[in-house]
């Protein structure tokens, strides 16, 4: 019994001894799950927020902008760029005559400027256009003395400009090698748009005296059916170029010219030059000069025997009541060719009935229009040039804005439909002739009707 009771005693002891040493690992794969769960669980909550946060604040825009402002290269130009930081005005000067006895002819261009502008509201690219300028004299040494000191303004785009053949010939080479791109509204000597003979950027909406010089020697013919002629011209580009021009034409059209004389446009005397030039009995003597001189000229040719009853013609350089004043009656009947008011587009009354509203006159000469038309392909080709920088910043290369002044077509101007030719000739050229009428010289007004035209 003991024994059994011993037996069973042991047994406890191995079974006592058994369960202390299997407790130990059951609790261990028990409470292990519960505790590794809960912290598995928890670090996904924790990580997902991060993850999704950073997506959703994205700065992806703002590292593709960082990239795009430092990525951002000015365009380049083989003669220059012009930077405007973005509160700068958009510079663009004049070169004409606005003084002296050829004045009226700048200050008739300088208003076809303003009113150009007014038109496009004062502004470009939303930047205030800065008009300025020189009076370049109507003369080679005033010219170039206005370049010069026009190319000396590195913010300068383009010149509008200049008045007369002589200015542009002598300045415009400073102008050239400035980078500037030059419209002219007036100048018509045929050798400025000579590919041998051009400077580089320039371009006029002027006709070209190759049109003027063989209208007029056709109305000449035609018209007042005269054979013999004699021209009379100043030296200068414009009036020897003319001058050539139409004799050329006259003599291909079966007339006799009788004689080819020089002048000096500051000469006071022109008698011995009339004396001889009636020597050849002429009917009709051209001379397509300035004011100061073409007003003498053509008081004195009425006092000059064998003279007194010759036609007279002038050309567009005295298209001023400035020469009606100082030729006084003499001028009446007398001939002028210019451009046809008549054949300009639609939108020409309304420019002379805003030219009346700010001025309170009538144009003073025959380049109005012609200004108007240049200021306004300029405006044009300097928003089609322009590179706006991520800073509010314009970018505009010289080069770049000659070549697409260069590639103007079908522009609709006052003028008419202009378009730029290869050698930078841009004008619509329709040319007429006026007769001065006692009223013109009384009131001081240029003719507004043909006389003829071709």
């Amino acid at each position: 019994m003991k024994a059994k009771i011993g037996l069973v005693l042991l047994l406890i002891v191995v079974l006592a001894a058994i369960a202390a040493c299997a407790p130990a690992p059951t609790p261990v794969p028990t409470a292990a799950p519960p505790t590794a769960a809960p912290k598995a669980t928890a670090v996904p909550p924790t990580a997902a927020p991060k993850a999704t946060e950073a997506p959703k604040a994205t700065e992806a825009p703002k590292a593709t902008t960082a990239p795009t402002t430092a990525a951002f290269t000015p365009p380049t130009d083989p003669i220059g760029v012009v930077k405007l930081g973005p509160n700068d005005p958009i510079h663009v000067a004049w070169m004409l005559v606005v003084t002296g006895a050829d004045g009226t002819l700048g200050v008739d261009s300088r208003r076809g400027i303003e009113i150009a502008i007014e038109d496009k509201g004062g502004k470009i690219l939303n930047r205030t256009i800065k008009l300025d300028g020189q009076d370049s004299g109507c003369g080679a040494e005033a010219g170039q003395a206005a370049a010069a000191k026009l190319a000396a303004d590195a913010t300068i785009l383009a010149v509008v400009g200049s008045s007369c053949s002589s200015e542009i010939r002598a300045g415009g080479p400073a102008l050239a090698k400035a980078g500037f791109s030059v419209v002219s509204p007036s100048n018509t000597a045929p050798d400025l748009t000579d590919p041998t003979k051009r400077f580089a950027g320039y371009f006029r909406t002027a006709h070209n005296d190759t049109v003027q010089g063989a209208v007029a020697a056709q109305f000449a013919l035609k018209k007042l059916a005269v054979k013999t002629a004699a021209t009379i011209h100043d030296g200068s580009p414009y009036a020897q170029g003319l001058a050539t021009v139409f004799a050329d034409n006259f003599k291909k059209g079966g007339g006799t010219i009788t004689a080819q004389e020089a002048v000096g446009p500051d000469d006071k005397d022109f008698k011995p030059v009339l004396t001889k030039i009636a020597t050849g009995k002429p009917e009709l003597i051209f001379y397509p000069i300035f004011i100061a001189a073409g007003s003498l000229i053509t008081q004195q040719a009425k006092t000059i025997p064998g003279l007194e009853k010759v036609n007279l013609m002038a050309a567009d350089g005295t298209f001023s009541p400035d020469f009606y004043k100082a030729s006084g009656k003499a001028a009446v009947g007398m001939y002028q060719s210019s451009p046809d008011f008549s054949a300009f587009a639609a939108g020409y009354q309304d420019f002379l009935a805003k030219h009346q509203k700010k001025y309170n006159e009538k144009p003073l000469s025959a380049f109005h229009a012609h200004a108007y038309d240049a200021a306004t392909i300029i405006f044009n080709a300097i928003e089609k040039a322009a590179v706006t920088g991520p800073d509010g910043s314009v970018y505009i290369g010289r080069q770049k804005l000659r070549d697409t002044i260069q590639a103007t077509k079908d522009h609709k101007g006052i003028t008419g439909t202009l378009s730029c030719d290869a050698n930078g000739d841009c004008g619509a050229p329709v040319i007429a002739v006026y007769q001065v009428t006692d009223d013109n010289v009384t009131k001081l007004s240029t003719p507004d009707k043909p006389f003829w035209k071709p």
